[in-house]
């Protein structure tokens, strides 16, 4: 069941994740390789799973070491972002180092959130921003990180799974407009997180 959301049973107790800390943070790291697609020159995808989420949580836990405490507010905040089985999410960041560019970048980049598609076979799936917080300010400044949800009807999984069939990622924003193709093995790797 890889689509299945994470549990208080599924959260390592703190020693035992210190115990295998680096072995599974090279397993994941491994695993990421096939679920991020560059488009543009400052745009990465990263396409999350039940793993990728079970991760993010046992990090946060490690650093921020809230302890029991803070359990059900990692749950909360990445277990949305679990795959559903009819849907890809990914969390969208815009990496640029000099921060005087970001903040420039940025400043123009509002509502980038909302122009996010793939299209799979001359369909269109627009991606639909995760709610919990605005991530355009009312200035137009969008935050360089989005969570995005792409909804697949059951004929678009099963074009999506023909490998035949091109699928490409966009962003349409007109200060930001680029796309790029899904490689074979980060297709190979999202057909997976269809039920």
């Amino acid at each position: 069941m890889p689509n299945r959301k994470i549990t208080r049973a599924d959260i390592l107790p703190m020693d035992e994740y210190i115990a295998v800390r680096p072995e599974r943070k090279r397993t994941i790291s491994e695993l990421k390789k096939n679920r991020r697609v560059h488009v543009g020159p400052d745009a990465t995808f990263y396409f999350e799973s039940f793993e990728t989420m079970l991760h993010q949580v046992q990090e946060m836990l490690y650093i921020e070491r809230g302890g029991e405490a803070q359990i059900e507010d990692e749950l909360t905040a990445y277990n949305p972002l679990i795959p559903g089985g009819r849907e890809l999410v990914a969390t969208l960041m815009f990496e640029i180092d000099d921060p005087v560019r970001r903040e420039g970048f940025l400043a123009n980049l509002g509502g980038v959130e909302n122009t996010v598609t793939i299209t799979v076979g001359g369909e269109v799936i627009p991606a639909i921003p995760e709610d919990d917080i605005d991530r355009t300010t009312a200035d137009g400044k969008a935050s360089s990180i989005q969570f995005l949800h792409f909804p697949f009807t059951d004929q678009q999984v099963e074009t999506f799974r023909d490998t035949q069939t091109p699928v490409t990622l966009g962003v349409g924003h007109a200060k930001y407009g680029h796309m790029a193709n899904l490689p074979g093995a980060v297709r190979d790797a999202l057909i997976r997180d269809f039920d």
